[in-house]
């Protein structure tokens, strides 16, 4: 292990080795520490990538079932729990090792340790075997992202998961209870319901996904309707009790109402917190919010001028994609260049079935905040591609300037939502006008037209449909 490093990065999630790799590039020596075996994180180990093979999965099945609304019947499935886990781990092995090879032909000294800062130029190092040293720095980047967050007063037993232990796809219970209704819920939630299970989910807030346009997200809740037991919204968990067989929830509702369940499994799902608590700060001048975030400059620097702070431990959405565009940006910083972190949007998917996503200004923000906004909606019942592959349930948005026709927003609902809202990315990022989607040409049939037509409804024109415009 080195005694110093001109440049070290703890954590090595989507942030840190982003980080590291770009830094490297830009031909700066890399020190990157993290208590993984290759690089990864939370999001390639325990969070992104392996919810995301459980949703294909899922996505699988279901097919197989709405195949029927075409003359296609199958038998009813079997699921190899121990092979679908194996094949789950398999992607997560390759990724990871080949992060690892890359770390390795950039020539950045790996440490798999944790790390403390004692002073803003130090870090203590823990290897794996317990023995202590230290590392001198010039520069550093925190990137050590988040965790589940937990609820104290839920006893802590075998039958109470976080997002973590339900990846491991251990076994299929009879019946789950989801507490939390947001993404991480409703898409582990989705995944272990096609596999078979009950689930039923309670939200303290007065509606699921609230931060999407009612619109779009009423679509997929009537979906979520039929795929899950009972969505409780407005309603508070106010005890629990586990035993051996199962764990009994006592319920209570805005109106005081209470009442009491009883589940196979609770999987606790009400967010993640930052990792910040063991990491040496007050041994630094690094200042952290209420709630735990690093307080960060637009070019992620902290309140230690050597020492920056990028992902899910600074406030914002807690995305891998927004830290991996922060991490270009302090590497870049680090190696001398002028760059800041100001992003025009950073789009949001949930990868239920179908997927939700948006970007930008969502309607009901713009309006709240009075905009003058024209919305244009396209219906995926009139598009041919949709048809095609018998997913109707979509709607594609698109939200400009009443004046300017500048695109402010896009949002989507449907098969693939998650890859189709990169256009309307680029187009809030770029500050295009709904004209220059009208007149981009889309490959047909494909799904990406209902951008186009949902542009060519801002003119009151779209050829599929009529009166397309919605103000």
């Amino acid at each position: 292990m080195p005694v110093e490093a001109q440049l070290v990065i703890i954590g090595a999630g989507p942030g840190g080795y982003t980080a590291a790799f770009h830094a490297a590039d830009l031909g700066l020596p890399v020190t990157l520490v993290d208590q993984g075996q290759n690089p990864g994180g939370v999001c390639l180990t325990r969070g992104c990538i392996p919810s995301k093979a459980l949703l294909h999965a899922a996505r699988v099945l279901n097919e197989t079932k709405d195949a029927g609304n075409i003359g296609i019947e199958f038998g009813a499935p079997s699921v190899d729990i121990a092979k679908l886990r194996s094949w789950k781990d398999s992607v997560v092995s390759k990724l990871t090792g080949g992060l690892g090879q890359l770390t390795k032909k950039r020539k950045i000294t790996y440490i798999q340790a944790e790390a403390r800062f004692l002073n803003a130029t130090t870090l203590e190092i823990k290897k794996t075997d317990g023995t202590l040293e230290t590392l001198t720095f010039e520069k550093a980047i925190i990137a050590t992202g988040s965790s589940p967050a937990t609820l104290p007063f839920l006893p802590e037993s075998p039958r109470i998961w976080d997002s973590t232990r339900a990846l491991e796809l251990r076994h299929i219970p009879p019946t789950m209870l989801i507490v939390g209704g947001g993404y991480i819920g409703l898409e582990l939630g989705s995944a272990y319901a096609a596999l078979g299970t009950q689930v039923s989910v309670v939200e303290a807030l007065p509606a699921l996904l609230s931060s999407a346009d009612k619109d779009l997200a009423d679509i997929l809740l009537r979906k979520l309707k039929k795929t899950f037991t009972a969505i409780m919204a407005g309603t508070k968990v106010l005890k629990a009790n586990a035993s051996g067989d199962n764990v009994s929830v006592t319920f209570q509702d805005a109106q005081g109402k209470e009442w009491n369940g009883t589940y196979d499994t609770i999987l606790v799902s009400v967010g993640r917190t930052p990792n910040t608590s063991a990491l040496g700060l007050e041994n630094t001048k690094i200042q952290r919010t209420d709630k735990g975030f690093i307080e960060v400059t637009d070019q992620c620097r902290t309140d230690e001028k050597n020492i920056y702070a990028i992902g899910d431990v600074t406030a914002g959405p807690l995305l891998a994609h927004k830290a991996s565009a922060q991490a270009k940006v302090a590497a870049e910083v680090i190696a001398g260049q002028n760059r800041a972190f100001e992003p025009g949007c950073i789009p949001s998917v949930i990868f239920t079935d179908p997927e939700l996503a948006w970007c930008g200004i969502t309607e009901q923000a713009a309006r709240s905040k009075d905009m003058n906004i024209t919305v244009s909606k396209f219906p995926w019942a009139a598009s041919g591609r949709a048809l095609t592959i018998d997913r109707t349930d979509g709607v594609t948005k698109i939200i400009a300037d009443t004046a300017t026709g500048r695109i402010l927003g896009v949002g989507i609902i449907g098969v693939g939502a998650g890859d189709l809202i990169s256009e309307g990315a680029l187009a809030v990022e770029t500050g295009l006008k709904a004209g220059d989607l009208a007149l981009t040409i889309h490959p047909h049939p494909t799904l990406s037209e209902t951008i186009m037509e949902a542009a060519e409804g801002l003119f009151g024109h779209c050829t599929h449909i009529i009166k397309p415009r919605d103000h």
